[in-house]
């Protein structure tokens, strides 16, 4: 598989394995094409979860990750790629519908923005909330001190 996707998409692929779970390090550059080709051509039907890492001390900050499974074949791979902070990644909503509110979901946790996404808007915090729970430079105590105060009319218990 990994050398179909070479022959496709160039050099940005490097494969892994880790405690027996597959993945794919890819080149932002290659995707979502490359998604695609993983679906349409590796059978790579569903996408079981989209999510990230924040890395502050990196350059790139950001290593998104999608979960991908193939009933067929019954094998999950993960595909990760490096994105600056600020920089939008594309989303594959058009490739999996369901990755909808997987985009919204990392949206609202760690602010990362999915260019082309349908609706991307907070899904567990409300909209107003101040800050992005899983990056690591939010304090593991930190609330929005003011929309708790205005909101729930009480002071935090942090």
């Amino acid at each position: 598989m990994i050398s179909r996707l070479r022959a496709q998409h160039g050099s940005g692929i490097e494969a892994n394995s880790y405690l027996g779970q597959n993945y794919i390090v890819a080149n932002s550059s290659l995707l979502p094409e490359m998604l695609r080709v993983l679906r349409d051509q590796e059978e790579f039907d569903y996408c079981v979860d989209i999510t990230a890492v924040h890395y502050p001390d990196r350059e790139k900050q950001f290593e998104v990750i999608w979960i991908l499974y193939s009933f067929p074949l019954n094998e999950r791979i993960r595909v990760k790629a490096a994105y600056a902070d600020g920089e939008s990644v594309p989303s594959v909503v058009a490739i999996w519908p369901a990755a909808n509110w997987l985009e919204r979901e990392t949206y609202d946790m760690f602010g990362i923005r999915f260019e082309g996404h349908p609706d991307l808007k907070r899904i567990l915090l409300p909209d107003d909330w101040k800050g992005y729970p899983l990056r690591k430079d939010y304090g593991i105590i930190q609330q929005d001190q003011e929309w708790v105060q205005i909101n729930l009319g009480i002071e935090s218990g942090q």
